[in-house]
């Protein structure tokens, strides 16, 4: 007689939570406060906790955008039923905390980067890949109900000094990479778009979607284990030994025994995990918060014209939209550790921002408001990587705050990668090579100096403020 597995109580939700020196996320933690889970609806139904050991061919840890990709494309493209560890809830981490918006981007870097970075023809094939990955990711929401706001992405400059910036990058997508980017006038962007007091001008880019990101990775699990992949909530990888060639898994419910496995945590990703991930993330929080539902006076008092995802020209960047129910959500830097997370300061700069680009909503009241962990390389572009030749351990990590876009293809590139499937992107340097460590300490960095990489930390975000706000 078949018996159903209890899942454990659920843990209370911790807002400290640091992956930089917490061993682990958690057990069976519940989510954060977050628009999205309020909205969301109820999870699609999941496999419950690993209750015994058992022998899989690919084990999936963690059930973000990335890793319900990658099991939905093994499955859909390459017949393999993959077996998804999450350590709290289904898509608990950046997942169901990020702003929704979708981009033709990936990493940290502008095109003009790129270039002087890889060369101009590198940067013409990352570039097309983008594009396929845009197109992945545009594919997967039209399968899904998710609240999409299709129409474009608009980056503003928030003072004249970044106008040409923005110029000289609208040119170099125009010229080099044959993109319909363009420059909008301070006073189209009030007219046409949106009110915002402090832009000076934008660029506008085609591309860009903004998704309801917590309903869209629900679509995803659905999908995956209507395929036959299998998601197990409350499920953390505690212990982690290879032999012969074999995974070994150990969760508090048994040992999973994998023949590959996918690293697929983002910015929760511990330096515990595995020793190919260790150190290799700086991870960075970020804050966001809703409003309540602007009133129609509101809406034309911030001349709200466009539900397009925007953000502007700050290093520590504000982005925001105007919802499908005419509520605000704008999100920008937070703390530099878990433990100060919760201080109401790092929430007055949300508040802030929003009412000097739009006066008439000051003192608006904020329906939700949260934080979360951003994944961030060392050299600020994502890797999707075999991360040892001699191992079938894969990961996809990295997108400093713009995955919500590219973690579909990289979830079908990790899939492909994992199948045994040989593509010429595989030059990439997103694909060619594995994340870097610290360029100071290098190698040498232990885990347990690794905090007191936050001092440099600081010292940044106050030379970004002078050189974004004063300078």
């Amino acid at each position: 007689m078949d018996m159903k597995i209890a899942s454990p109580a659920r843990a209370a939700y911790d807002p400290r939570y640091d992956p930089l020196v917490a061993r682990n996320p958690g057990q069976g933690r519940e989510y954060a406060p977050t628009y999205w889970v309020a909205t969301a609806g109820a999870p699609p139904q999941d496999d419950g906790p690993i209750a015994q050991d058992v022998d899989v061919d690919v084990a999936i840890v963690g059930s973000g955008f990335t890793g319900l990709a990658t099991a939905l494309f093994l499955a859909r493209e390459h017949g393999i039923r993959a077996t998804v560890l999450e350590a709290n809830r289904a898509a608990w981490g950046c997942t169901s905390r990020n702003g929704g918006q979708g981009q033709n981007a990936s990493g940290r870097l502008h095109r003009s980067q790129w270039i002087a970075r890889f060369g101009r023809q590198t940067a013409l094939a990352l570039d097309a890949e983008l594009r396929r990955g845009f197109a992945t990711f545009q594919s997967l929401v039209g399968e899904i109900d998710c609240d999409a706001q299709p129409g474009g992405h608009l980056y503003l400059a928030h003072r004249a000094k970044k106008m040409p910036f923005l110029e000289n990058e609208a040119r170099v997508m125009r010229e080099v990479f044959g993109y319909d980017a363009h420059i909008l006038p301070a006073d189209v962007v009030r007219r046409d778009y949106v009110g915002d007091a402090e832009v000076a001008g934008a660029l506008h880019e085609p591309d860009g979607i903004g998704v309801h990101p917590l309903k869209l990775a629900f679509g995803y699990m659905a999908k995956a284990r209507e395929l036959g992949a299998t998601v197990h909530p409350a499920s953390p990888v505690v212990d982690w030994q290879t032999r012969n060639g074999v995974h070994h898994l150990r969760t508090p419910g048994g040992v999973v025994r994998a023949r590959a496995v996918a690293i697929a945590t983002g910015g929760y990703t511990s330096n515990a995990l595995h020793r190919s991930v260790a150190l290799r993330l700086m991870p960075i929080l970020s804050n966001s918060m809703v409003t309540r539902p602007l009133t129609q006076q509101e809406i034309a008092a911030t001349n709200f014209r466009t539900h397009e995802v925007i953000t502007d020209t700050r290093t520590l960047r504000f982005y925001y939209r105007l919802l499908p129910d005419n509520r605000v959500q704008i999100g920008s830097r937070s703390a530099v550790t878990g433990a100060d997370a919760s201080d109401p300061r790092h929430m007055q700069v949300l508040i802030d921002g929003l009412h000097r680009k739009f006066p008439a909503l000051r003192g608006i009241d904020i329906d939700y408001s949260w934080w979360g962990w951003v994944d961030v390389s060392h050299d600020m572009m994502p890797r999707i990587v075999q991360a040892d030749p001699r191992q079938a351990i894969y990961y996809a990590l990295g997108y400093g705050g713009n995955g919500v876009s590219f973690s579909a293809q990289a979830g079908r590139r990790m899939a492909e990668r994992i199948a045994g499937k040989r593509s010429d992107v595989l030059g990439l340097p997103i694909y060619d090579s594995t994340l870097r460590l610290p360029m100071v300490l290098g190698r040498f960095e232990s885990q347990m100096f690794a905090p007191f990489r936050r001092i440099g930390q600081r010292m940044l975000y106050r030379w970004y403020y002078l050189m974004d706000e004063v300078l």
